[in-house]
């Protein structure tokens, strides 16, 4: 059996595996320990199962990852979502949608001291869901606009998505956050745009608007003062290089937890709930990275993406149509598997490719986080659906993928845009680094 039958049978059956809802984690460790075995053999397996793993989790890199989950955290629990919601919603409450589009910069903002695109999704699902109710606004463009908002926490930095692409490729996190700004903006707006169309085709979907005097407009945006200095410290000390990624993440987390007590919202409960979730959160990341890892040597084992890079050289086509077939890929495996998943299963097979035809992997980092966006939106998974639909227990399943629908739309011009203009994901990168 050639190594390219094995490399393929193993792709298929971790497939399958998580399907039949085997843990991704344990998926990629399984496929990819016995994968090697059938590649080399079973001692190098077991000897590189015993060794792989555990110089891996103490890569220095992933020490950023917990600090940023932990500064979300402390920024959820804070009560920052509501200020930064309450100012969004006086600003755009006059145009029709305008609770909707207040929800998505609300998300935009929140994201930018978040990074997590549940923590952003359950946030906003409790702030701003029963105020689009009171006014009348249709179930499906309430759901569908958190859900959507949800996922701009994996684009605009800190993103723990770029963090883990920055390790898996060996980019520079810093211009990783750099590069996911702009595109970051351009998909806020891509998704305001869906709102503006969805209200000329279904007027009725928003049928009341809010007015506020210019004084409570100006006044609320006091609420978001610790929103503006958590987000120029941390970003500004990255951009700056005053301060590495994992020394912004460790200063944002403290500064975070000084807001919390700022706010008043400090309890001992609230403390302790914030370091278990970040301990799971951080758990479930880990594993599923490790185990990737393992997946990763069972395929340089069998040199598919080397096979893989040749081929599509070989066949000498537009280097965007290979672009073109790397976003119906992941197109389709949004559909299918975890987004975490599909980010570090991926990149090593495809950032070769994308790197030898021309493209910068920074660019390609963005390009993934993007179409990461596009599976937490998509059926049968779509995780920030089943999130938007845990919080909003009285709207149907059925009734938030109906709402996320103009927003996937939204989504994927925003990738065509990007594909199209990559000075666009360059050029801030370009100026600061």
């Amino acid at each position: 059996m050639s190594m390219t039958t094995i490399a393929v049978i193993g792709i298929i059956v971790m497939i399958v595996l998580i399907l039949m809802g085997v843990n991704v984690s344990m998926a990629l460790f399984i496929v990819g320990f016995f994968g090697f075995a059938a590649v080399v053999n079973f001692n190098a397996a077991f000897g590189m199962l015993r060794t792989v793993p555990f110089s891996q989790a103490l890569t220095y890199s992933f020490v950023v990852i917990p600090l940023f989950i932990l500064m979300g955290q402390f920024a959820f629990l804070s009560g920052m979502s509501t200020s930064l919601y309450s100012a969004a919603e006086r600003w755009l409450s006059s145009v029709r949608g305008g609770l909707a589009l207040a929800t998505i910069a609300a998300c935009a903002a929140f994201s930018a001291i978040c990074g997590s695109s549940g923590a952003t999704a359950a946030t906003m699902g409790v702030v701003a869901y029963p105020e689009m109710k009171r006014f009348g606004y249709a179930p499906s463009l309430s759901s569908g606009s958190i859900a959507a908002g949800g996922t701009l926490g994996v684009l605009i930095p800190p993103s723990t998505m770029f963090i883990i692409y920055g390790i898996i490729s060996g980019e520079s996190i810093g211009r990783l956050f750099a590069a996911g700004v702009i595109p970051g903006l351009i998909l806020m707006l891509c998704y305001m745009a869906a709102i503006v169309v969805l209200m000329r085709v279904k007027p009725e979907y928003a049928p009341d608007r809010k007015t506020y005097s210019w004084k409570e407009r100006f006044v609320s945006l006091k609420g978001c003062i610790g929103f503006v200095v958590l987000f120029i410290c941390v970003l500004g000390s990255i951009f700056t290089g005053i301060a590495s990624a994992t020394e912004a993440a460790a200063f944002g987390a403290f500064l975070a937890l000084v807001l919390m007590i700022v706010n008043g919202q400090f309890t001992l409960k609230k403390f302790y709930q914030a370091l278990i979730e970040t301990l799971k959160t951080t758990a479930m990341m880990l594993l599923i990275i490790l185990g990737a890892m393992v997946f990763g040597y069972f395929l340089s084992a069998t040199r598919l993406p080397q096979l893989l890079n040749t081929m599509i050289l070989d066949m000498h086509t537009s280097k965007y149509v290979v672009i073109f077939v790397i976003f119906l890929i992941y197109l389709v495996l949004g559909c299918i598997m975890d987004a975490v998943a599909m980010i570090l299963i991926t990149v090593p097979i495809f950032l070769p490719i994308v790197v030898s035809l021309g493209f910068s992997p920074i660019w390609f980092g963005v390009f993934c986080v993007l179409m990461q966006e596009v599976s937490m939106m998509t059926p049968p998974l779509g995780m920030n659906v089943f999130i938007t639909k845990g919080i909003l227990k009285e709207v149907s399943l059925e009734t938030v993928y109906k709402g996320v629908t103009p927003f996937v739309i939204g989504a994927v011009i925003c990738v065509f845009i990007i594909c199209a203009l990559p000075t666009l994901s360059l050029w801030l990168p370009g100026i600061l680094y």
